[in-house]
């Protein structure tokens, strides 16, 4: 396959073509630039193309397994494809060089040096996915660190520390990658997470969906590639999708799924019985067209304290009309689904969503702002404070989950891990608070908060000198 004469296609960059440098984006202005597109017809694979597979083949041949098996592999698609920098690039990595210089082996020589970044950024990819990586771009996933720290009191506080951020909160959300020694930081690095902060502007990381070196779009399509993130006490997508009919009938029937249909093609009733994540939030399904965007298609931010719509969710404000992107999803429902069917589900989400903002969550931040107003709870710090504990995981455990389990129609998780336990949180919470006011007592201060001790300077590459 290496040295064959099929006609392969490769692109025309630094030492193999003409390379466009990177630039640094401005701060707050962070985006999945697309690069212009250059095409060339190859005869044969690159002398350096060949060496780095035949290097990585010996040096780590689960690697090179997984992209030869994969349809990059078969297009004729290397490695130098997609890491080849320039010598300039921030995040080049000048220590992978010094390979070239052992000897150790017949292509560790410097006849096969080019510069290479160990990072692919959706900047890279958009050489060949221009759409899929502008419509990333304006993601909440895209932009997910910077929401982060727009309204996370974990990181604004201090009150975690950064191995607690770098292998829980960063795994998913991404890190704000640097360069030590001419290699990625392992402070930012190892990191796929989907908001990662890239050094040549771009924002997101495409193989937290399609990992590599396999990046299979068929892998992307099941709900296993979501429940790395969404799953847990706060966000239990995956566990109340397991729990719908939709979860279920997907169980039952995955192995007669057609996951390797070509994009925008994969259809309700021909490829798939019950939907996935991507077949509801991101695949094309009648007369709507697919999307890399997960903002589209909602009308409500159920992961939210005060439940809005996208355009009202001020840490990133949707570009978005909600009765547009609700007729979307409806149009993808109706492909399995009747009309009423459909309105039916919607009325019961529209009024779960105001019950939840009348009863429980406006309620309870009055009399969060009362006790603070009061100074019976003290504002230097969230979380050491037990009131302030409770007010969090009502919206944020009970509150999420009571509203999302609507939305995907799963009862117990609506119920019993939801709107069940608001009622019982509520009352607790109210009950406390009460207390407080009713004697002047101030609520008890954990002393000594442990692990509080991450910083609480935002990420200057996304805010600036803010």
């Amino acid at each position: 396959m290496i040295a064959g004469a099929a006609i392969l296609l490769t692109w025309s960059l630094a030492s193999i073509g003409a390379a466009q440098e990177a630039q640094p984006a401005e701060p707050g202005t962070l985006q999945n630039y697309m690069q212009e597109r250059q095409f060339r017809l190859d005869r044969a694979m690159p002398k350096e193309a060949q060496a780095c597979i035949e290097c990585h083949k010996a040096e780590h041949p689960g690697l090179f397994a997984d992209w030869a098996a994969s349809g990059h592999a078969r297009s004729g698609i290397t490695c130098l494809d997609c890491h080849l920098a320039d010598a300039k690039d921030l995040d080049v990595s000048t220590a992978h060089d010094k390979v070239y210089e052992t000897g150790g082996s017949p292509w560790a020589n410097k006849e096969f040096l080019v510069p290479v970044a160990a990072v692919v950024t959706p900047k890279d990819c958009s050489r060949c996915h221009p759409d899929e990586t502008q419509q990333y771009a304006k993601s909440k996933h895209a932009n997910t660190v910077e929401i982060m720290w727009k309204i996370d009191p974990w990181l604004n506080g201090g009150m975690n520390s950064a191995t607690e951020r770098k292998t829980g909160c960063f795994a998913c959300h991404g890190t704000v990658l640097q360069m030590k020694d001419g290699a990625v930081d392992p402070e930012t690095w190892p990191n796929v997470g989907v908001g990662r902060v890239n050094l040549d502007g771009s924002l997101g990381s495409c193989t937290s969906c399609h990992t590599r070196h396999r990046f299979s779009i068929a892998e992307a399509r099941m709900p296993e590639a979501c429940d790395q993130c969404h799953l847990g006490p706060d966000h239990p997508q995956i566990e109340i999708y397991n729990e719908s009919k939709h979860g279920t009938m997907y169980h039952a029937y995955k192995d007669e799924y057609n996951w390797d249909a070509a994009p925008g093609t994969w259809t309700p009733g021909l490829d798939y019985r019950s939907p996935t994540c991507a077949s509801c939030h991101m695949s094309g399904s009648g007369s709507v067209m697919t999307t890399h965007d997960v903002t589209e298609r909602l009308s409500w931010e159920t992961q939210a304290p005060l439940t809005v719509r996208p355009s009202e969710f001020q840490a990133f404000p949707a570009d978005t009309n909600w009765q547009t992107e609700r007729n979307k999803m409806k149009a993808v429902c109706i492909q399995c689904h009747s009309q009423r069917w459909v309105e039916g589900h919607y009325s019961d989400l529209d009024r779960a969503v105001e019950e939840y903002n009348e009863v429980y969550f406006k309620p309870a931040k009055a009399k969060l702002d009362e006790l603070y107003e009061k100074g019976l709870l003290d504002k230097t710090k969230f979380f050491d404070e037990h009131l302030e504990v409770e007010y969090y995981e009502l919206w944020h455990h009970e509150g999420r989950r009571a509203r999302m389990g609507v939305a995907m129609m799963a009862p117990d998780y609506a119920w019993w891990h939801g709107f069940y336990e608001c009622k019982h949180r509520f009352n607790k919470y109210m009950k406390e608070a009460n207390h407080l006011i009713e004697t002047g007592e101030k609520d008890f201060v954990y002393p000594g908060f442990p692990n509080a001790t991450g910083g609480t300077t935002r990420p200057k590459a996304i805010f600036g000198g803010q």
